[in-house]
């Protein structure tokens, strides 16, 4: 006698918004271009070199030898005491008055744009960024349905003008915003536009979402105050803030800042998400604040990033075709760089690329009508004789290419 196996149904569908949002262009770059020989200028990679992993070692010692049972046991949503102190004293040295009960941590400051798509959008709602945008805002927006506006701007960033004319004709829920050395671009918001910024939300009835990786890895140049900081924002702004750039990005630790109702309202999202951030990963933290400067270390950092910089703007003029503008960062860890017309640096990337050197197109960072000749360079996880390299890789690519099209 043949059993016939029974007529299997299909599985239900995936979710509309798993159908509509691709994946990140950076991590695809990455992902193709893991080759040790291959200069990668695309990641936003911080140099592994400079890492304190002694302190760090020592911290992680410290807790599981002293309090292990603590360590390795549940936490609250909310983070551990003791780290949210201490972010707490550090924010408010800043200038911006700020209690532990203030905070939510976060798995990454990536997180908390999650929790804050979860808790303030609803499909179709209209979010407002930067022109271009940090790429992971896009991708967590549109996950959560919305619609995404770019806010016109220049070579300083966000236009206030344009965004009162925006937040008038859109009607949006937020402002995304990375004001400090932004990603992708590596410009700085001035300060009168940030308090103009401040003032917009405020009488036109907005969140801003101030987004801070970087800001703490400055070159050169004054510290220009939080947007939250300004009259106007307190009851309306969440910052954001990450140790992946000043202390290692594996620790995985951000948090955020937000007005009592929306950190409430965060920590339901992330009871959902993860229950709480690694208890271990939070004290270890804790622990190296209290026995290490963070700041000392920081400024280490931003004295080697400083060089690398320095010597990836004196190989463009060389690396580039004639023609050519690109951005002159004072902190932070990128630079932007547009090309002439017609070049299209995403048709131009795999001839670059078998030239064992790669960088991320600008088309993706535009929540709008993107320019195809822009590219983002990351400039801090190669020595100077490697970026070097890498430019005069670069450009040979680039010649190669054009030569091959014209």
């Amino acid at each position: 006698m043949t059993v016939t196996e029974p007529a299997l149904a299909p599985t239900p569908q995936f979710a509309a918004r798993a159908r509509t949002v691709g994946g990140s262009p950076v991590r695809d770059i990455l992902a193709v271009t893991a080759r040790p020989e291959v200069i990668n200028f695309a990641g936003g990679l911080p140099a592994p070199e400079l890492f304190d992993t002694d302190g760090i070692a020592a911290a992680y010692h410290a807790v599981l030898t002293e309090t292990p049972a603590r360590a390795l046991q549940y936490s609250t949503t909310e983070g551990e005491p003791a780290l949210r102190a201490a972010l707490a004293a550090r924010t408010a040295a800043r200038s911006l008055p700020t209690t532990p009960d203030d905070l939510l941590v976060t798995t990454g400051s990536q997180q908390a744009l999650s929790l804050l798509a979860t808790m303030l959008l609803e499909p179709g709602d209209t979010v407002l960024v930067e022109n271009p945008c940090y790429l992971a805002a896009l991708q967590a927006f549109s996950l959560a349905g919305a619609r995404v506006v770019a806010v016109p701007g220049d070579e300083h960033g966000l236009d206030p003008d344009a965004l009162d004319a925006t937040v008038a004709r859109e009607r949006p829920k937020l402002l995304y915003t990375v004001p400090t050395f932004q990603n992708p671009t590596g410009r700085t918001l001035p300060a009168a536009r940030r308090a103009a910024v401040a003032e917009v939300a405020a009488r036109r009835g907005l969140w801003i979402v101030e987004d801070d990786p970087y800001g703490e890895l400055r070159y050169e140049g004054e510290h220009v105050p939080w947007i939250a900081a300004h009259p106007g924002a307190g009851d309306r702004t969440v910052l954001l803030g990450s140790f992946s750039k000043v202390m290692a990005p594996g620790l995985r630790l951000g948090w955020l800042r937000a007005p009592a109702d929306l950190r409430r309202a965060c920590a339901v999202a992330k009871q959902a998400a993860d229950l709480h951030t690694p208890t271990v990963n939070q004290l270890a933290a804790a622990r190296y604040l209290a026995d290490n400067d963070l700041d000392a270390h920081v400024r280490r950092v931003a004295a080697v990033y400083a060089e690398r910089r320095d010597a990836m703007l004196a190989g463009l003029p060389t690396a580039l075709p004639d023609g050519s503008t690109w951005t002159r960062p004072e902190g932070g860890m990128f630079l932007w760089a547009r090309l002439p017309e017609p070049y299209d640096t995403t048709a131009l990337l795999p001839d670059v690329v078998r030239h064992d050197v790669a960088y991320v197109p600008g088309a993706p960072f535009h929540a709008g009508e993107p320019d195809r000749a822009t590219m983002r360079l990351c400039f801090v996880t190669q020595t100077p004789d490697e970026i070097a390299e890498g430019l005069r890789r670069l450009g040979e690519g680039l010649r190669e290419a054009a030569h091959r099209t014209a």
